[in-house]
């Protein structure tokens, strides 16, 4: 397994963010760099280069910050993992290739990204409100993926794609903060993976 390179806390890509990605940016890094405990109103504003009080303008109650934060944490998930491009085709043999590939990527340019995801989920255990908005910006890919499922001819489509789920999530976790975070397999060896699990479960991938 190759050694995962160095990534920065980098402003994602694109047009300057506004205000209030900006605020959401710097709150996942400090979430990345310090842990829950490190994520302050204030520190954001530190972070974000922002006059003080503008945080709390934007979000006022720590509840609010974490929302914010998970809300944008989806969107930059989106862009790495990027569903819609490989669940859309219908073919389990592309979702394995294209599944490989998004976390390959995510592996290997976004572990500050999977880093803030277990922060966000385990706080999230501990607060009803925000467990409800995690888990809303999840849906995004299981549904698709559960109709994936049904589409590739699944007799059970929602235990298959907890499957794939858990498979991918383990996955992340192992390589980003469990015991092979030091390495990340090769794009060739997650589709490799994934193409087993899918075989295992629809036959013929």
């Amino acid at each position: 397994m190759p050694t995962r390179p160095a990534s920065a806390h980098a402003t994602p890509p694109g047009p300057p963010p506004s205000r209030t990605d900006l605020i959401a940016d710097s709150a996942l890094a400090l979430l990345a760099e310090r842990g829950m405990r490190g994520l302050t109103h204030r520190g954001v504003d530190e972070r974000a280069g922002l006059p003080q009080g503008s945080t709390s303008n934007h979000a006022r109650t720590r509840e609010a910050l974490l929302e914010a934060a998970v809300r944008r944490l989806a969107e930059r998930e989106a862009r790495v993992l990027a569903p819609g491009e490989w669940l859309a085709s219908g073919d389990p043999a592309r979702v394995a290739e294209g599944l490989a590939r998004a976390l390959h990527r995510y592996l290997t340019s976004g572990t500050e990204l999977l880093i803030c995801r277990y922060e966000l989920a385990l706080e999230a255990s501990r607060r009803p409100g925000l467990r409800a908005f995690y888990d809303s910006a999840g849906e995004r890919f299981r549904a698709p993926l559960v109709a994936l499922m049904t589409a590739a001819g699944s007799s059970e489509p929602e235990r298959h794609a907890l499957s794939v789920v858990a498979w991918a999530e383990g996955m992340m976790f192992a390589c980003a903060a469990g015991s092979y975070h030091r390495s990340v397999p090769a794009e060739a060896e997650l589709r490799r993976s994934c193409t087993e699990l899918l075989r295992g479960m629809l036959g013929g991938v």
